[in-house]
C-alpha cells in the first residue's frame, strides 16, 4: 500500500473575456463544489463527474492510503487573479508539507489556466511542487481535452492523461487512467520515455466536438489504433487546445508515452500527422443572431421535436459573462413565440424577480452589464416561475452536480421566455429547465448559452442542432482576434 496525495486546481481561461477569476469564485460552489481541502475534499467530490473522482476511486481499488489536499475550480473566464492563484498554490504548498512521506502525487489540473502574472498556471503549480517533493516522486495528471499543453507541464509530469471526448462525458475515465498510470509507475514499471507534438493551427471551439468528423474518428479510431499497434506504447493523448487564450503555446498538441523513445515518438508523430490532416475539417456553418433565429423558426414549423441553437459567443464555459442580450434581442425581434433562452446571468433581475413573485409583471434591464458594447434588454416581463437554484444534474456530463446557482427565475416578455441564474454557469444540462417546471421536450426553440458541452443532454432531444454567433467574447473564429503572445507560425483558423 503507498501513500498517494491527491489534489486538483481547475480553471480555464479566455484571456479575450471580460471578467476575472478572483479568490471568491474558487471558494464558492456553483455547477462544481465549493474549494474543498483536507479531510473535506473525498466527501465534498463524492458522486460528482470528476475526473478527482474517477482517480480517487481506482487509487482506492489498489489499496493505497489516500492524502487528500486541496480541490477547487471556478467558472471560466479572464485571467485568474495574482491573489487567488498564490493563494492556492499556498495552500496546495503547506498541505503537501504536512503531509509527511509520499509515494506519489495525482493532480486533477485543466491545462489551460493563464493567471494575471502567469502564461502557464498550472506548469508553474507543478515546477513548485516538484521543488518541493523532488524529481524522483512520481507525479501523474488529467487533463481536459482543451488544455493548452506546454513543455513545462510534459516534463514536470511523469505521465499526462487527456479527455477523448467533448461534450466532456469521460471525465471519470480519464482521472482513473491518470490514477492507473502512477499505478503502473508504483508497481515497478519504469517511468515512460516522453514525446510532445504541437500543431500549427488552432482548432475553433465549437468544431473539436467529438459528436462529428474529423474530432470524433481522430478520438475513436485514430488514437485507439495507435495505443493497440504496440505494448511499447504506454499512453497517448491528444488535446484540441483552447484558441481562446493569448499565450506561446496555445493550439493542439499530442503527448505520447513509450517503454522507448523511440516508441513515445514514433505514436506521437503518427498521431500529430492524423491531426494535421484534418485540418481543414475543423470548421462548419455558424450564423448570426437574426439568421439563426429565422432558420430555427422555419425548422420548428415542421418539426416534432425542439429546434436548439448554442449561443455560443457568450458560453460561459468558455469565459463569456452569460448576461448579453444579443440572442434575447433576435428571438423577440424574430417573433420566436413559445422559444426559450437559458441561462442568462443576472442576479439583479433575478433577485428583483423573486421580490415580486410568480404572477408578477414588472419592467427589467435584463443583462447586457459585463460585455463592452452591449446593454441591457429593458421589458416588461411577467414571472412565471421561481427557483433557489438548488438541485442536482442529471446528464451525462454533470451527473451528480450539487448546482447552487442562486436565485433563479423563468420570465415571458414577447412571447419569448428567459431562465434567469445568479452565478455563472453554461446550459448543459435539462435539469437546469426543469428545475423551474419547464420541460425542453415541450418547446419549439431553445437557445443555449453554450458551444457545444449542451449536447450531451439536449442533442437526443432535438431535432436539429444550430450554432449561432451574437455577441460575446467567446469568438467562434479565432482570427477575428489580435494574438500578442502565440508562437510563430500559428493558424488562427483552420486550413487558412
Amino acid at each position: 500500500m503507498a501513500r498517494i496525495a491527491v489534489g486538483g486546481f481547475q480553471h480555464e481561461t479566455n484571456t479575450f473575456a471580460p471578467v476575472k477569476a478572483d479568490f471568491d469564485k474558487f471558494v464558492r460552489a456553483d455547477g462544481w463544489p465549493a474549494l474543498v481541502r483536507g479531510e473535506d475534499l473525498l466527501p465534498g467530490i463524492d458522486g460528482v463527474h470528476l475526473p478527482i473522482t474517477g482517480g480517487v476511486e481506482e487509487l482506492k481499488k489498489a489499496g493505497h492510503d489516500l492524502v487528500p489536499l486541496l480541490w477547487c475550480s471556478a467558472t471560466p473566464s479572464a485571467h485568474v487573479t495574482e491573489d487567488a492563484f498564490e493563494r492556492i498554490a499556498a495552500m496546495f504548498l503547506e498541505d503537501l508539507k504536512a503531509a509527511g512521506p509520499l509515494d506519489g502525487i495525482y493532480l486533477d489540473l485543466h491545462g489551460a489556466m493563464v493567471t494575471e502574472h502567469l502564461e502557464d498556471g498550472e506548469g508553474e503549480l507543478l515546477r513548485r511542487i516538484r521543488g518541493l517533493v523532488g524529481d524522483d516522486l512520481p507525479i501523474t495528471v488529467s487533463l481536459d481535452l482543451h488544455a493548452n499543453v506546454t513543455p513545462l507541464l510534459v516534463e514536470l509530469a511523469d505521465v499526462l492523461e487527456i479527455y477523448r471526448t467533448y461534450p466532456h462525458v469521460d471525465m471519470g475515465e480519464t482521472g482513473a487512467r491518470a490514477a492507473q498510470q502512477l499505478n503502473n509507475i508504483l508497481a515497478g514499471a519504469p517511468k515512460p520515455k516522453k514525446a510532445f507534438r504541437q500543431a500549427e493551427f488552432l482548432i475553433p471551439l465549437n468544431w473539436g466536438c467529438t459528436y462529428m468528423d474529423p474530432a470524433k474518428g481522430l478520438y475513436e479510431q485514430t488514437l485507439p489504433q495507435l495505443l493497440r499497434n504496440t505494448s511499447a506504447v504506454t499512453g497517448l493523448s491528444f488535446a484540441c487546445g483552447f484558441a481562446l487564450a493569448d499565450i506561446e503555446h496555445a493550439g493542439a498538441s499530442v503527448v505520447a508515452y513509450g517503454e522507448t523513445q523511440e516508441a513515445a515518438d514514433a505514436a506521437a508523430d503518427a498521431m500529430i500527422a492524423a491531426v494535421n490532416a484534418c485540418e481543414a475539417g475543423f470548421g462548419g456553418p455558424i450564423y448570426d443572431a437574426a439568421e439563426v433565429v429565422k432558420l430555427a423558426r422555419s425548422m420548428a414549423e415542421d418539426a416534432d421535436k425542439p429546434v436548439v441553437i448554442a449561443d455560443t459567443q457568450d458560453n460561459p464555459g468558455g469565459g463569456g459573462p452569460g448576461d448579453t442580450t444579443g440572442m434575447l434581442r433576435a428571438l423577440v425581434a424574430g417573433q420566436a413565440e413559445g422559444a426559450l433562452l437559458a441561462m442568462l446571468i443576472d442576479p439583479v433581475s433575478a433577485a428583483q424577480a423573486h421580490e415580486a413573485g410568480e404572477g408578477a409583471t414588472l419592467s427589467l434591464a435584463l443583462g447586457g452589464r459585463e460585455f463592452p458594447g452591449d446593454e441591457p434588454f429593458v421589458c416588461d416581463c411577467t414571472v412565471l416561475a421561481l427557483g433557489d437554484g438548488v438541485f442536482t444534474g442529471t446528464g451525462p456530463m454533470w451527473g451528480g452536480a450539487r448546482f447552487q446557482l442562486g436565485n433563479m427565475a423563468l420570465l415571458e416578455t414577447g412571447g419569448v421566455k428567459v431562465i434567469l441564474a445568479s452565478k455563472g454557469m453554461q446550459a448543459g444540462d435539462t435539469a437546469m429547465l426543469r428545475h423551474l417546471g419547464v420541460e425542453p421536450a415541450d418547446l419549439p426553440i431553445i437557445a443555449l448559452k453554450s458551444s457545444v458541452h449542451f449536447r450531451a443532454d439536449f442533442q437526443p432531444l432535438a431535432e436539429e442542432v444550430l450554432v449561432g454567433a451574437a455577441p460575446g467574447p467567446v469568438y467562434a473564429d479565432p482570427a477575428r482576434l489580435e494574438f500578442r503572445r502565440l508562437r510563430a507560425g500559428v493558424r488562427l483558423s483552420p486550413g487558412k
